[in-house]
């Protein structure tokens, strides 16, 4: 069942939509986008594809980090990464949580695998662009360092 939102679209899309509006405002542009089952392992299989193939700077997950049984993004994340990166994720939780205080509630982590950054987000229009937001500024200077280009 996809669940609409108020003006008839698919949630899913509206979420996608202001991802893809904030990542234009900077040196991003989108390459792929992909839907995956709430199971760790095709998870952690996806993450690893992306991170792993050739010519991706970032990788941003939506959705699955929350405290629900079925939320299993960060783990599948942390068994892939080889370095984290906490300062993104607390960044998220601390600034867009100053809006949005269900932020508190999420688990989203972000590392580095083979030179890729990768970014858990939340799910939900709302918070998914407030969560990118709060750390955008941020994002082409982490891809640089992540890529070797930088020191930190």
């Amino acid at each position: 069942m996809v669940e609409a939102s108020g003006d008839g679209a698919p949630r899913e899309e509206v979420a996608l939509q202001g991802v893809r509006a904030l990542l234009a405002r900077g040196p991003f542009v989108e390459v792929d986008y992909q839907t995956v089952a709430d199971e760790q392992a095709l998870i952690r299989s996806r993450l690893r594809l992306m991170a792993d193939g050739d010519g991706l700077d970032l990788v941003l997950s939506c959705g699955g980090i929350g405290i629900g049984l079925r939320d299993r993004v960060p783990e599948a994340t942390l068994e892939v990464v080889e370095r984290e990166v906490p300062g993104l994720a607390e960044r998220i939780r601390l600034a867009a949580g100053d809006a949005n205080p269900e932020l508190a509630l999420t688990r989203g982590v972000a590392g580095v695998r083979r030179g890729v950054l990768i970014v858990n987000l939340p799910a939900g229009a709302k918070l998914m662009e407030a969560a990118l937001e709060s750390v955008l500024e941020l994002l082409p200077s982490a891809v640089a360092a992540a890529r070797g280009s930088s020191g930190g």
